[in-house]
């Protein structure tokens, strides 16, 4: 994340799902934990950065505070296509297919 955190911008958040939200809300504070470490024992370089991490806290927190109200809408899954598997066709696979579709023909058949 760079410093004014340009990364966690509401409409950003908007898309993120449940977990992902809860994943950056522990990387936020971690790296906040971090930051008042190195503030403490003299090591900090960027004091803005304590605030711009603690705004992205807070900022998380509301997203999913709005959510669990319903003043937010949680973002729907989008489905991604998945690949077609390249599949080895071998003869002993097609045989053993056909013959675990053909005993369910027969017994509809017979019904």
């Amino acid at each position: 994340m760079a410093i004014g955190s340009k990364e966690l911008v509401s409409s950003e958040l908007d898309t993120f799902d449940d977990e992902k939200l809860v994943d950056e809300l522990k990387k936020s504070k971690e790296e906040l934990f971090n930051l008042r470490f190195q503030s403490a024992t003299g090591q900090l370089e960027s004091h803005g950065r304590l605030r711009a991490v603690k705004r992205d806290i807070a900022r998380i927190y509301t997203v999913i505070r709005e959510r669990e109200l319903g003043i937010r809408a949680t973002p729907a899954p989008v489905e991604v296509p998945a690949k077609a598997e390249k599949k080895k066709s071998t003869k002993k696979a097609d045989a053993a297919a056909d013959a675990a579709q053909a005993p369910a023909e027969t017994k509809e058949e017979a019904e």
